[in-house]
């Protein structure tokens, strides 16, 4: 029996799901009962009966699923799967960073800390982060940890100030204006789908601006036939594949060969079977931090549901 049989037949023995981010090696989507997005898997692991949640993805997403589910036991395949955006800032930043900008509501991506998110107000992903700005009815938010995405919000809606704390995507950031115009010239017919996470002069320059599943959705519904993506390796891998698989005839071209992030990376077939035989590397979040990222996790979901926050 192989690996993959091997991790199907643990998952029915122990009821277990395997959530999977699409910038993840993409033989993990074998084994996965969800692939996608911060925001999807999200809902997934709100809405889970599994009693064992195997988040293959980073730190936070698993924390995340956490929160959501306290009752469950939360495995995170690779301990070397962080964030490099989410160390970027600690609480005692976090609070000094409010303390410069007081009875200013804050607005946490979702690509933090549970200990961040404690002292936010309401989270928010890069599929979402328009909508929950908008839902607070603010002049000026307060947003982190990703300048980019912050300031991308802020030139979209126009009518909001969005303060932004310095931190940023490294992957994202290798992205530059040179490298748009490169593709422009190598790939004239295609269009150029960028992630938010870029610099707002990288997202200037593309045809189309949205988070991974954003990307992913505009690609497959497009009329066009090339694309240049300008995000990580992941999404090229699963939209060439799905184009084979499902016969769509499109080309997908990564940006530039080094868009990958190594912390998405760290997770492999065998980590996720050895995670769940051993129930090894479970996630869990202090009990003083809980219930307050649990609330700024809800919120979010209770702004989508209603277009705005008590």
């Amino acid at each position: 029996m192989n690996i993959i049989d091997e991790i199907l037949k643990l998952k029915k023995e122990k009821n277990a799901v395997i959530l999977a981010h699409c910038y993840q090696p993409v033989e993990i989507d074998e084994v996965a009962d969800f692939v996608g997005d911060s925001l999807y898997l999200s809902k997934m692991a709100a809405t889970t009966n599994a009693d064992i949640i195997v988040f293959a993805g980073v730190h936070f997403m698993a924390q995340s699923a956490k929160l959501l589910n306290p009752e469950k036991k939360v495995l995170l395949p690779n301990l070397n799967s962080g964030c490099f955006m989410a160390d970027m800032i600690d609480v005692k930043q976090l609070r000094e960073f409010k303390n410069q900008h007081p009875n200013i509501p804050v607005v946490c991506y979702i690509n933090s800390t549970a200990e961040v998110k404690a002292e936010s107000d309401i989270c928010c992903t890069s599929s979402n982060a328009l909508e929950i700005v908008k839902s607070l009815n603010a002049k000026e938010v307060l947003f982190l940890p990703d300048t980019y995405l912050g300031k991308w919000v802020e030139h979209k809606l126009g009518n909001v100030k969005v303060t932004t704390y310095n931190g940023f995507c490294p992957t994202h950031l290798r992205i530059r204006t040179e490298d748009i115009n490169n593709a422009r010239k190598m790939y004239p017919d295609a269009e150029i789908l960028t992630h938010p996470e870029c610099h707002w002069e990288v997202c200037k320059l593309s045809d189309f601006v949205g988070s991974t599943k954003d990307i992913m959705e505009y690609a497959k519904k497009s009329k066009g036939k090339q694309f240049v993506i300008a995000t990580e390796k992941g999404v090229v891998d699963r939209l060439n594949r799905d184009s084979k698989l499902f016969g769509w005839e499109k080309e997908f071209i990564l940006i530039k060969d080094d868009i990958i992030c190594q912390n998405m990376k760290w997770n492999t077939l065998e980590d996720i079977y050895n995670s769940l035989k051993y129930e090894q590397h479970e996630v869990n979040v202090d009990k003083e931090v809980f219930c307050y990222a649990k609330k700024c996790v809800e919120r979010m979901f209770e702004a989508l549901k209603t277009g705005s926050i008590k």
